[in-house]
């Protein structure tokens, strides 16, 4: 953890801006619960228990910087509520997401699957693409496990 946020005060620095203890106290909270998607909220609730001195919108404008400075992506599945993901070093684009409409869980798909349509956009359209962000809606295989199993055999049924 430490080495990573020596690459992110780096990456403040190169960009005229410090790692100051209330920037560093919420990316340390990212860091622990980089697999979370965490709102704003969650994000002070965490640093709030370390360190009780910081205030909700300490913690605002650092996320915000931080997604300004494409160290965290901003995301929205929908629900009205901005989340927060620490993106992954080096990656040249934002992963996507399974969001199951069910029981909320948010999936990672780290692989980048749209190559092949940037090519086209970029060729057919003329246009010059910066990032891509994809999110798929559906029945996670946790929330399909629970299903009763009749419905399973009618989906099955269904499909083939």
């Amino acid at each position: 953890m430490e080495s990573r946020i020596d690459r992110i005060k780096k990456h403040l620095h190169s960009q005229s801006y410090k790692l100051t203890p209330q920037r560093e106290a919420t990316v340390r909270v990212l860091l622990e619960n980089e697999e979370d998607h965490l709102s704003a909220e969650d994000v002070y609730l965490l640093v709030k228990e370390k360190s009780p001195e910081i205030g909700l919108a300490t913690v605002y404008r650092t996320l915000e910087l931080l997604a300004e400075l494409k160290i965290v992506d901003k995301i929205n599945f929908g629900d009205g509520v901005s989340r927060f993901d620490l993106r992954q070093e080096g990656a040249a684009h934002f992963h996507h997401h399974l969001v199951c409409i069910e029981c909320g869980a948010v999936d990672e798909i780290q692989e980048d699957l749209l190559g092949d349509v940037e090519k086209v956009v970029e060729n057919d359209w003329n246009f010059k693409i910066k990032d891509h962000r994809l999110t798929f809606h559906g029945i996670c295989y946790r929330c399909q496990k629970q299903e009763d199993p009749e419905q399973q055999e009618q989906a099955a049924t269904n499909h083939s």
